[in-house]
């Protein structure tokens, strides 16, 4: 199963806040061994949403938002692409990792569609150009 681990934001990191050397070597140490134990597939931290953009979609019309986006709450910091036997595992993964923020976050997780998922829904045509996506990034 994979699941999306999404460090969400705190005021700290909206402002910019860098990690301590003691905070990035915790959290390297904590990636290292979700690395090992074969969880680990991507992450990363993310820039403050000063830095982002959102486009908003209402039918044909297309709408960019420039950051900082005022709910800090909803906002991701970070993230990881894990792979885990199921939900449990993510959680108790979770509970092992460091702090990421100076004071009070959250952690929230999430299990990606995958396309079996789809399956009452999905044409010839349509797996065989996911397929086809498929193929190119893994080659």
């Amino acid at each position: 199963m994979r699941v999306m681990v999404f460090v969400k934001a705190t005021v700290d990191s909206e402002e910019g806040m860098p990690p301590t050397g003691e905070m990035l070597e915790a959290m390297g140490r904590y990636n290292e061994q979700l690395v090992e134990a074969g969880i680990m597939k991507e992450g990363a931290g993310l820039k403050p949403s000063s830095a982002g953009k959102r486009v908003a979609f209402d039918g044909p019309g297309r709408t960019v938002i420039d950051g900082p986006f005022a709910e800090t709450k909803e906002v991701v910091a970070g993230y990881w692409l894990w792979e885990v036997k199921d939900m449990d595992e993510a959680v108790a993964w979770v509970k092992r990792c460091p702090n990421p923020m100076p004071g009070p976050s959250e952690i929230e997780i999430r299990p990606l569609y995958e396309m079996e998922d789809f399956a009452e829904a999905m044409t010839p045509e349509a797996e065989a150009v996911h397929q086809r996506v498929q193929d190119k990034l893994s080659g």
